[in-house]
Parts: structure tokens; sequence; C-alpha cells
């Protein structure tokens, strides 16, 4: 009896394999692959039977194109169907967005606003740290700010009110009277277990939030790391002891999308833990550093950069492959051109030694003594400033500054007795840059947080303006917050009682007219409220900036000290608190039809305190 041989299934044979679709863009091309296992796992033989090889072709574009869809908000997708160019504009996002690579360019929107003298960015100012506030922060939500103090306290504040929710207060030893403590001095007495002790005991240096905005951790002088709940400020865990910092922790970062942490300190020494739920432990240890380390930075990928403060080096620490690049700042020197096989005879010509002497006179051959930060702007490219006062651009491809910025923040003058008008730079105290953009911002102690924008091919940076904020800039970061965030105020959860926190009531916000100038809410249906940043705007430009692109928010901790000393202070005008500054774009800053605030008075002044 023959057999009748089966006809494949050829349907089967391809949902066992990958399917791909490409979309093409001003000549660029894009590869969508998506696993065909996924594509229809409920789909019966009979409609893979009679399906076409048209439409298996069409399946998988549709299914990436469906959550597209569903992703976009009212009012941005028409059911009707969707432009092949807003289509072809938006994958060419997507694939830049997962590149790592600068793909913002929103520089230029803020120009106007940072060079209008009509009317400043407007500000909130908060206070209630009594001595300098060496680190101020914010998830990408920007409902909560987190703010530490050198007198070891942790404040967070609602910055859709502008008011203080909770602080943690620095923990105090138990006191030694007893009689076992007074023969401490003849070695009778038993050592303090420091591990009973809960929270920070001395100053608290450096915080950093986890990128979905569940975990606050700090660190200080005490050499503790502690991983706070950031919604009720709760303790959760405490890293101390053996395989932890020796030293003072010096600063975090958190790695985006991600629950790794980067802890750098004075012991040299950079640590990864991981923050996941189940996990919340130590990772492992990267050695290098010659000198205590004063700054780390980290963006999506898995690798870091750090400064080692007087070795003038920056690493970029590629975690995966446990390999390391390191870039040497400063200004020149023997030493320094031996290492890098730069080491010329002594019958250099004079045309060159003539060429550097003019560039030490515009003070581009200025010898820095240490690097002091450093932030991340893509996967490959990072910034440096010093104590030379020189702002550095750095590729991951050239072991040489790309572009140098000498005395980014102008001179400091000091008249001597003996010597006369002598002129020192400033140094940077602080950076930082909105992730994958053009942007990024500078601090020191002269008044002015500088903003300056990148060159498109990443050769450069230039000058875009300057805010005016008092006092020494401890620390910076600049962040984007969704539209969500000026349309409703979510209710603030109260803190735990078991903890030493104490808890403020939550005024209500300024009163500001919600309609606009068609007599409407800026959004039907939200829960609008007045914004305490914005109060100076009228009312028509904060409905613009409502249902345009929301501003970009600086972020600054600023004191009459420096976070890691007492050598600087300054007293005029320099307040203990934490600045945000709210940088409107271009169209959103002109919206402003009749230049009045808040019950028609002039919004010329634009900050407000609380």
């Amino acid at each position: 009896m023959l057999q009748t041989q089966q006809k494949p299934n050829w349907t089967k044979n391809y949902l066992n394999t990958q399917a791909t679709t490409m979309m093409t863009r001003n000549g660029a091309v894009y590869k969508i692959w998506i696993c065909a296992e996924e594509l229809d796992p409920n789909a019966s033989d009979d409609e893979d039977i009679d399906e076409t090889p048209a439409k298996k072709c069409l399946r998988p574009t549709q299914l990436y194109l469906d959550p597209v869809k569903e992703s976009l908000t009212d009012g941005e997708f028409d059911a009707a169907g969707i432009d092949k160019e807003i289509i072809s504009s938006w994958l060419e996002q997507d694939v830049l967005s997962h590149s790592g690579q600068v793909h913002l360019s929103i520089a230029n929107s803020y120009s106007s606003c940072l060079n209008s003298s009509l009317q400043p960015p407007p500000t909130l100012r908060t206070r209630g740290h009594r001595f300098s506030v060496t680190s101020a922060v914010t998830s990408s939500s920007t409902i909560y700010l987190y703010t530490s103090g050198k007198e070891g306290s942790i404040i967070k504040w609602d910055l859709t009110t502008g008011k203080k929710l909770a602080t943690v207060y620095k923990s105090r030893p138990p006191d030694s009277t007893s009689s076992s403590a007074k023969n401490k001095s003849k070695g009778k007495a038993k050592a303090h277990d420091s591990s009973d002790i809960q929270g920070h005991t001395d100053q608290i240096l450096t915080l950093a939030l986890s990128s979905d905005g569940k975990y606050l951790t700090s660190g200080g002088r005490d050499c503790r790391l502690i991983i706070w709940d950031a919604e009720t400020l709760s303790l959760l865990k405490i890293f101390q002891g053996p395989m932890n910092h020796k030293d003072t922790i010096s600063a975090l970062s958190s790695r985006h999308a991600s629950y790794t942490l980067f802890t750098a300190s004075f012991d040299r020494t950079i640590k990864i833990y991981d923050l996941t739920p189940s996990i919340l432990g130590y990772t492992k240890t990267l050695f290098g550093h010659q000198d205590t380390i004063l700054s780390t930075s980290s963006l999506s990928g898995e690798n870091c950069v750090s400064i080692g403060g007087r070795d003038k080096t920056a690493w970029y620490w590629k975690i995966i492959e446990e390999s390391q690049l390191v870039f040497r700042g400063g200004g020149r020197s023997r030493v320094r051109e031996i290492l890098e096989g730069e080491l010329r005879a002594d019958d250099v010509d004079a045309e060159r030694e003539e060429e550097e002497g003019k560039k030490e006179k515009k003070g581009e051959g200025y010898v820095g003594g240490s690097l002091e930060c450093i932030v991340m702007i893509d996967e490959s490219t990072f910034v440096t400033g010093g104590d030379s006062g020189s702002i550095s651009l750095w590729s991951t491809t050239k072991k040489k500054p790309v572009f140098t910025q000498p005395f980014a923040h102008s001179l400091h003058s000091v008249h001597s007795s003996t010597e006369g008008l002598i002129q020192t730079p400033r140094w940077i105290t602080a950076l930082t840059a909105l992730p994958y953009s053009d942007l990024f911002a500078s601090g020191s102690w002269e008044g002015q947080i500088r903003l300056w924008k990148l060159d498109p091919k990443l050769k450069l940076f230039s000058l875009l303006g300057n805010v005016s904020i008092p006092g020494v800039v401890n620390s910076l970061q600049l962040v984007s917050p969704p539209k969500s965030f000026f349309t409703s105020r979510p209710q603030p959860t109260p803190a735990s009682t078991s903890n030493p926190i104490t808890t403020t009531t939550i005024a209500a916000a300024a009163s500001l007219p919600p309609t606009s100038a068609t007599g409407t809410t800026p959004e039907s249906g939200s829960s609008w409220l007045p914004h305490p940043i914005l109060h100076s705007l009228t009312s028509s430009s904060l409905t613009h900036v409502l249902l345009s692109s929301p501003p970009t928010f600086i972020i600054a901790g600023t004191g009459q000290e420096h976070k890691f000393g007492w050598w600087l202070t300054v007293k005029e005008g320099a307040v203990n608190g934490a600045y945000v500054v709210a940088l409107l774009s271009s169209d959103s800053n002109s919206a402003g039809g009749d230049g009045l605030g808040v019950n028609g008075q002039s919004n010329v002044a634009g900050s407000r305190t609380f």
C-alpha cells in the first residue's frame, strides 16, 4: 500500500524562525527583528495556511507598530491612520535612543530664556539645612527633591508645592558614662559597636536615586553606604565594614534603567552594588586610582567614569570586559610625556617652544593640581573640570582632550600687600549634563551656573548662557520632567513614625488662574494645580508650557562652604539650600502676552523661597 507524503506545514516552519521588517528614511535603513514565535501563539493551523506571504511580511511590522500607537497619548495619534513620515521619524528616534550616542539637540531652544534680561528663569529655593548643602537630587518624575547637608541630615521636599515633607537627622552614639568608659584611657573599655547605630553619624557628602525613584542611597565621612526607601525615608540596609569602603564615600552614581550603583571613595576604589530587591548586596571593586576619587558618573551602558583628584587622571571603566581606559588631564610635564611616549629631544625646534609659550600666556598651558568633577555626555564622550578652571571634552577614541575651555568661570582676584594683585582661576566644583543631549552645565563659586552647548560633531562646546545662583555650587543635576508633573499632584505618603523623621504639613500652592486665554483648563479631565516654580509666568504662558514640551530643570545644591572642606567660604548672598531653576524653551518663553504674573504683578523677580 502506497503511503502519501504529507504536505509540509510551511507556516509552522516560518513560525520557528525570526521575522524581519525594514523601513527606510532619508536613505537610512532600519531593520526590526521580531521573534516569529511570539507573533500570534493563539492562531489556528487553518488561519496559518490561509495566510498569504504578503500578510506574513506585514504581520511583524504591524506587531511592532501596535505598541507605538498605544504609547502615544491622545491628540498625537490620528485614528484614521498614521502618516508614513511620522512613523519613519519615530523609528529613527527609537534607534538613536538605543544607540548610546548624543541624539537630543535642544540647547538652542533655551538660548533666549538664558539671555533674557526682562524675564529670568523661574526659580524655587529651599532652606532647611544648618550648613552647606552637599547634594541635591531628584528622580526622572521630578515629584520629590532630596537634599543632604554637612550637618548630617537628609530632607525630602515636594516640588509640586515646594514644602518640606520629612527630615532624617544625624544619629549620635549613646553616651558612655559608665565606669568602664571612664577607664577608656587605661585601655579597659570595650570598643563601641557602630553597627548598632542607625543612620549616618557624620557629614553626608553625596546622594543618588535609583532610576525608578524607589531607592535613595547616601554616603559620607562615616564610611557608611545607606539604602533608604525613597517614599518613606525608612532605612533598608547599611553597608559598612569588610568588603565595603574604608574611607569617606565621596560620590555615588546610579546606572540608568537598572539597579546598579557605583560608589567612589577616598580609599581610591570604586565599588559596585546591586540594589535589586532580592539581592541588595555588594558586587565587585575596581582598583586603579592613585589618589582620592572625587567624582563618578554613569549612564545606561555597563560602564562608568571617574576622576582621581591629584593623580589628574580620568578612568573609563568597562565593567563587562574588565578593562579600563586612562586619560591624563592637567598640564604638561616631563613625567607625563614619558608615560604617553611623547618625550621630545633636547634640541627641539625654537618654533614649537615659542608656540607653547603663547599658549601658556593665553591660559591654555595653566598647570592644574587636580581634577574635581566628571560627567558622561553619552557612552563614549565625557567632560571633566579641575582646579585650573578648565573644562575639557574627552572622547574614548582619543587619549587627549578633544577641546578645552580655559578659565571657564573667570578669575578670582586677591590683593596682596607684598605682591599686589594676584589672580587665580576659580576651579570647577560641579558638572552635570542632560543625558544624550548637547546641553551640560558647570558650577563654581562666582555666583553663576554656566550652561554650555556641544557642537553637533562633538569637537567643541561654547557658552550658551548663565543662571545667577550665589554661593558655592556643590552639586548639579539637569532633568526633563514629564508633562504630567505640571498637570497633577500625587498625594504624599506619610512617613513612618518609627524612624527619626519629622513630617511637615503640606501647605496649599500659590493661587494662579487655572484657565487659559480661551477660558478652559489646560488639559480637560486633569487635576490641574498651580506650580510654585512657574508662579511668575502668565496664565497663557503656563498653558503653552503644559500643552507643548515641558521645561528642563536645573537642580543645584549650594552653600557657604565647599562640601569637602572649609578652605573656601562665601558669605555674600550665599544660602545653605537648594535651587530649582526652570529653563523654558524659546516658544514657551515668548508665550506670555501681558508680562504679568500672579495678581497682575510683574514677574521680573522670578524667584520664590520656601
